[in-house]
């Protein structure tokens, strides 16, 4: 436990001579709870980045037709018996 206080640099409060675990430990519990907010945050946007892309793409995909429409002939039967329909 010395040993990692000592690679954090944390020094001994007023009055004490050495770092008590319960200080080294209270600083630690802020930090990787702020640090899991964030990471949460950070997780959240990106996500909702991703998603924008992918309906981006979607739309985009969805604006091509993936098949071709052509128009109708009029070379039937009902069109060379009934010329003016």
């Amino acid at each position: 436990f010395l040993e990692t206080a000592a690679y954090f640099c944390m020094k001994p409060k007023m009055g004490e001579k050495e770092v008590s675990p319960h200080s080294f430990f209270s600083i630690w519990h802020e930090f990787s709870s702020d640090f899991k907010d964030f990471w949460k945050k950070e997780n959240k946007l990106i996500l909702q980045e991703r998603v924008k892309e992918a309906e981006e793409v979607c739309r985009q995909k969805k604006g091509k037709s993936l098949y071709n429409i052509r128009p109708k002939h009029d070379s039937g039967i009902v069109s060379k018996l009934f010329p003016s329909l």
